[in-house]
């Protein structure tokens, strides 16, 4: 191995703990109420790969991480495949209308939602609502 190589392994290594908490977790059945039953905030995500106010949001989101860890280190990032999970039993309980839905959680509260928006502005208050029930923990 170069040294070239030795050195980019190494930072890869080095920033693997940071990536895996910034990657949002994909959501099987329970997986929302494992988290909110642990005292977690769940930031749940309900998206499609071909949406694209669903990726907007995303963008928003991603960079919104980017520009502070915390949102990611602190609140559990959870998305919802639409076409998997849109008739389930969390989008009935939840009364979720659409996809392109952001919800955050904590236990059994309903802290606040956003319905296909997609401002940087309307999306980090949501952000800091998490963020702010995740430091009151």
């Amino acid at each position: 191995m170069n040294r070239r190589s030795f050195c980019l392994t190494g930072l890869a290594a080095l920033a693997a703990p940071g990536l895996a908490l910034a990657m949002p977790k994909d959501y099987t059945e329970g997986l929302a109420k494992k988290h909110l039953a642990q005292g977690d905030v769940v930031f749940l995500d309900f998206k499609a790969d071909w949406c694209s106010t669903c990726r907007a949001q995303e963008r928003v989101i991603n960079a919104l991480k980017a520009e502070n860890p915390d949102y990611a280190a602190k609140v559990t990032f959870i998305n919802v495949d639409w076409d998997k999970h849109g008739k389930g039993a969390l989008v009935k309980e939840l009364n979720i209308p659409r996809r392109s839905t952001l919800v955050v959680m904590k236990g059994e509260e309903e802290l606040g939602r956003i319905v296909a928006g997609t401002g940087k502005d309307e999306i980090k208050a949501l952000m800091d609502v998490a963020l702010g029930a995740a430091a009151s923990s």
